[in-house]
């Protein structure tokens, strides 16, 4: 088992709480983005720093993910795209993208981004507060536990 971190917006309280799991646990995790990142002295973390452009942090996870990898993603395609693989996925909010989710979720998102591109909707989601942060680590756990 790997975890990969869609590191560009991922926000800094999920990294800590992966940098914190993946030492308890042992387990791998490497960060992805388009620039430069700080993590902590670990054999068991690294990050990977992938040329601007669209798309190329999520193709690079996407191509080097396993069957049984945890792959931490607010982006729904790449969520999709590893859930066919065999590997799961966790939004920074702690849901967990799985086969039975992941297109509903997918059909949803698209559905809002219309929505969003015709002025019928603005904005995002709201920001980031304590129960998101607590049902990421839960959800992160339980997948870890499996392991």
């Amino acid at each position: 088992m790997h975890i990969w971190v869609d590191a560009d917006a991922c926000p800094k309280a999920m990294k800590e709480i992966l940098f914190r799991a993946a030492n308890r646990t042992e387990t791998p995790l490497t960060l992805v983005a388009n620039q430069a990142l700080s993590t902590p002295p670990s054999a068991f973390i690294n990050s990977i720093q992938v040329s601007a452009g669209f798309d190329v942090a999520d193709n690079y996870i996407a191509q080097q993910t396993k069957a049984g990898d945890i792959v931490i993603t607010a982006d729904i395609p790449l969520a999709a795209d590893i859930v066919a693989k065999g590997a799961y996925g966790i939004n920074p909010r702690g849901q967990l993208y799985t086969e039975n989710n992941i297109k509903q979720t997918l059909s949803m998102r698209n559905f809002m981004e219309e929505m969003r591109s015709t002025g019928q909707l603005s904005g995002g989601p709201p920001p980031l507060d304590q129960r998101d942060k607590q049902a990421f680590a839960n959800t992160l756990d339980r997948l870890l536990a499996k392991a």
